[in-house]
């Protein structure tokens, strides 16, 4: 459910299984999971998805780089690569990825404590004015590097697109229903490599039906966030995801001071 909605799913992920006793499921185990949001968002997406496809592909035998299709498409791509970049050097630089500092409790917490902060900053500062039919290349390769900070846990990839589309005055369920297309691509190459890194390292019969048991809850799920996200944004304002962020950091920073997950974490 927390997959799409601008609270940080990673973090959640592992906060609340920490929180009851049952360790950190790991980036394995979150990224698989998350291909089900991908089905989720593809599926309720379809229209708008064929039909940038299909202007691209006219817009590039006609030579008319200037279309809105286009110029859409090529955000989504070239929005997509800071993530990919920054992912895959993460990758290679940190050995023990489910170990990470910045997988820590603590960090969890003062991530979503500052991206609450930035996200009401957009609120004062955003003129939430521009429509979908506005969004070009380089808003695209804005909110991917707004993205990429999402590798971050607790930072929230929808959270930190949404915080940015809006400092880049775009209305807010536009700035969401983008960021839920820029997120396909990142999302799906995250969950094939951890896929194929399970697959190769091996598993027990328990663990793959677990895999596939949270692959279909999270489409589910995803597709009812994704639902209810974009009529909420419709009408309303992000200050219920301020507050929900801001309390959820708060929380989280005073169990790690009254020790609450010591023995779990």
């Amino acid at each position: 459910m927390t997959e799409f909605l601008p609270i940080s799913s990673t973090a959640h992920l592992k906060a609340v299984p920490v929180f009851l006793g049952w360790g950190d499921p790991g980036v394995t185990f979150t990224a698989i999971i998350q291909l089900g949001s991908i089905f989720a968002v593809i599926w309720y997406f379809w229209g708008d998805l064929s039909q940038i496809i299909r202007g691209m592909v006219r817009a590039i035998r006609k030579g008319d780089y200037q279309s809105q299709d286009f110029r859409q498409a090529m955000g989504i791509l070239l929005g997509t690569l800071p993530i990919v970049f920054l992912g895959l050097l993460l990758k290679v630089l940190v050995a023990d990825i489910d170990n990470w500092p910045l997988r820590s409790m603590a960090a969890i917490a003062i991530a979503s404590i500052i991206m609450a902060s930035l996200l009401a900053l957009s609120e004062f500062l955003g003129k939430h004015k521009r429509n979908f039919e506005d969004i070009g290349w380089l808003d695209g390769v804005l909110m991917g590097v707004a993205q990429s900070l999402a590798l971050i846990p607790g930072v929230s990839r929808s959270g930190s697109t949404l915080t940015a589309g809006l400092f880049l005055g775009l209305e807010r369920s536009t700035a969401a229903r983008f960021s839920f297309l820029l997120g396909i691509p990142a999302i799906t190459l995250a969950g094939l490599v951890e896929l194929k890194d399970a697959v190769e390292q091996g598993g027990g019969e328990g663990q793959a039906l677990t895999l596939v048991i949270g692959t279909i809850s999270s489409a589910v799920f995803s597709y009812l966030a994704i639902a209810w996200l974009i009529r909420f944004l419709q009408r309303r304002k992000t200050w219920v995801f301020v507050w929900y962020r801001l309390g959820f950091g708060a929380i989280i920073l005073l169990g790690v001071a009254l020790g609450w997950f010591e023995a779990i974490d």
